[in-house]
């Protein structure tokens, strides 16, 4: 199971959109600001509304950007701020000392913007790879061909692939394979046939029939093999298990012997196969989904090897699009417009800063932290979580449809967690990873071989519980079950959800808000199967298992109500975990805040009591504007709920927020007290 991470994006529905967004990142003089709001409505009809409306109407999603709220008004400051640095180091990273981090984060940017060199070198960088294809002339060429692939991070085709812990037995790391093969974003895009699902595909195939034209193909055996890889890949995606299936840590958790894994796949045989990826001294793998691999070992056995060679190739050159010269990069663009609604493409140094980013975040974390993140700041952090900690201790403890014995071992997970704050204490240093400032497309091959063997190197060693998930930068936080930790990256500890000079109201609805979601992923319906160590068991009493599946369809029944676009309802049962987290969050960080000073007095700031101030804050996390596209993928694909959503279902549970705003029968949002769920 991944990470639960809080956030894949958080807004509503915008039609229009192209002017820059209004708001500023830097914290405004009011923490909570009456004209960031709509007054006109009343509270307890739409309290999204209510605490984001003015913001909305004063605001605008940016051309080259699919989604803008508080999110992405952060993220684009964190943005800035690396821009900065990237720059600055790259001007003298020339000179810098071989292997430092000056060097090869300066380098890498360096390398990415040398579009001169990118655009004279066209698609030469693929040649090689695409002669290899050209002289397969087996299956067992094509098979090859796959792990070859892999093994030299140059590609992921047919099924997915890596090392990670054993869930069962979290002290060490295991090979896992998994369902895979397919290039957009879901099962579903293959298997529907609206008006909207039908768009994309067409999309997708001119998307395929561009890049095979850009390498030399005639339109009209690019259009023919554009349909031959649309139909191998939806006969992958038949065979795929849901989103919502794979949720289930059980159903996922299949341990195979080798010997055995290759009786159900005549034409992978495993036991060849690993040695191959680096990882031959295993006896036994884990499968997520095994009708997966026994269906794909059929569509080997059946498909004509040339068909397969149409399909690598795309493997090949979806893989490289953007890396290439512009006219591939256009092509990538055009068809991610489609899907998110973007209207221009970010400016490349933005886009290649992600990229160092994403490529060397421990060494670009370094000099971010130490810029821009304060021991202060952890200090503040780690005070806020204890106090959270210990209230959830507090709810857990008077929880009236759990047994003392279940309660005792929920404490117990409950006081194993591990906290990390701002960044890791142990900087990954990349060793051995060469970075050449005029060889742009290299280093990104040498960049995915060092990551392919560093994750193939931790077999057989000891698990290293000091990684993080997350760069110190990135404006997010996460809950790993088989670690059992929360990780707040310094990125996220800024405004709006933390500030040292905002009151304690706005800080609880804000970040506290965030760290009782994290928590309570420990506890939503796939957290809840991992035990204190991490260990994936059933540690629940059954009647008080029953008793958490009856409350959790109650939510799933709550959201799966609710329309975000059109006709796509949100996916109550994909997106139980995240609305779990949610609900816990805002109560566990309403009770947390209670205790402390502010919480216990009824002083207005701005015309606000403390109370009221607290779930405006926590509205405020989750404003935002969002292009209809972008919206309809969200609902799709994302374990998360749109942000109106984020915002009203969960407080329409909190008894709390009623007192806070007069809400009565009659309004909107009223439930009866005996129908709101109460659950962490």
């Amino acid at each position: 199971m991944l990470a639960a991470a809080l956030c894949v994006s958080a807004n509503v529905y915008a039609a229009d959109g192209g002017k820059p967004g209004k708001a500023k990142p830097a914290p405004p003089k009011k923490f909570i600001d009456p004209a960031n709001m709509d007054l006109t409505v009343k509270p307890g009809d739409d309290f999204f509304e209510y605490a984001n409306g003015g913001w909305m109407k004063t605001n605008a999603i940016p051309a080259k950007e699919t989604r803008w709220g508080s999110f992405n008004i952060l993220n684009d400051d964190n943005k800035k701020k690396l821009q900065g640095i990237v720059k600055e180091v790259s001007a003298k990273s020339a000179t810098a000392t071989k292997g430092s981090i000056q060097q090869r984060v300066g380098d890498l940017f360096a390398s990415a913007m040398d579009t001169m060199s990118i655009e004279k070198r066209g698609f030469t960088p693929i040649e090689a790879d695409l002669k290899r294809i050209d002289a397969i002339n087996s299956i067992d060429g094509v098979v090859n061909e796959i792990v070859y692939e892999r093994a030299n991070a140059i590609g992921s085709p047919l099924y997915s692939f890596g090392v990670r812990q054993d869930p069962k037995n979290v002290s060490k790391y295991v090979v896992g394979f998994g369902q895979g093969g397919t290039s957009l974003p879901d099962r579903d895009y293959y298997l529907k046939n609206d008006a909207r699902t039908v768009k994309i595909q067409t999309a997708y195939k001119q998307y395929i029939t561009d890049l095979y034209t850009l390498t030399g193909s005639s339109p009209e055996a690019a259009a023919k093999n554009a349909n031959t890889i649309f139909g191998i890949e939806t006969k992958l995606a038949e065979a795929q298990m849901s989103r919502v299936a794979m949720r289930d840590p059980n159903k996922t958790y299949n341990k195979f012997a080798v010997a055995d894994l290759s009786k159900t796949t005549p034409h992978l045989n495993w036991a060849q196969i690993l040695p191959k990826l680096k990882v031959g001294n295993q006896d036994t793998v884990l499968v997520s989904s095994p009708s997966f691999l026994v269906s794909a070992d059929q569509l080997l056995g059946s498909t004509p090897v040339e068909d397969w060679k149409v399909y690598l190739k795309w493997g090949i050159l979806r893989g490289s699009a953007g890396s290439l010269s512009s006219p591939f990069v256009k092509s990538q663009f055009k068809f991610s417009s489609v899907l998110s609604g973007q209207q221009v493409q970010a400016p490349r140094d933005e886009r290649m800063v992600g990229l160092v980013d994403g490529s060397l975040g421990e060494l670009l974390g370094q000099i971010y932290v130490e810029k821009y993140f304060t021991p202060a700041a952890k200090a503040s952090m780690l005070a806020l979580v204890n106090n959270l900690k210990s209230t959830l201790g507090d709810r857990i403890k008077r929880l009236d449809w759990m047994t003392p014995e279940t309660k005792e071992r929920a404490l117990k997970k409950l006081n194993a967690f591990t906290v990390k704050i701002g960044y890791t204490d142990k900087w990954e240093t990349y060793a051995g990873l060469t970075i050449d400032r005029n060889d742009y497309f290299g280093n990104l091959r040498r960049i995915g071989t060092w990551s392919y063997n560093d994750m193939v190197g931790r077999l057989g060693k000891p698990v290293d519980k000091t990684e993080w998930g997350m760069t110190p930068p990135t404006v997010n936080a996460y809950y790993n079950p088989v670690n059992n930790e929360i990780v707040f990256p310094a990125g996220i500890l800024q405004f709006p959800f933390y500030d040292f000079k905002a009151d304690d109201a706005v800080n609880y609805g804000g970040i506290g808000a965030v760290i009782g979601h994290e928590m309570t992923h420990g506890f939503d319906d796939q957290g809840r199967q991992y035990d204190a160590d991490g260990t994936l068991r059933d540690w629940w009493k059954k009647d008080d298992a029953d008793k958490f599946k009856t409350r959790a369809d109650m939510v799933v029944n709550q959201y799966s109500a609710f329309t975000a676009i059109d006709t796509l309802h949100v996916n109550g049962k994909l997106t139980l975990g995240e609305n779990l987290a949610d609900l816990g969050g805002v109560n566990i960080a309403y009770e947390a805040f209670k205790k402390t000073k502010q919480g216990q007095s009824t002083t207005k700031i701005d015309g606000f009591t403390p109370d009221q101030r607290f779930f405006l804050s926590y509205a405020q996390v989750w404003r935002g504007l969002q292009r209809p596209e972008a919206l309809a993928l969200q609902v799709q694909t994302d374990p998360h709920s749109p942000g109106q959503f984020r915002t009203n279902a969960p407080i329409t549970n909190v008894d709390a927020w009623y007192k806070a705003f007069d809400v009565k029968p009659g309004d909107k949002m009223y439930k009866a007290p005996a129908d709101r769920i109460r659950i962490w």
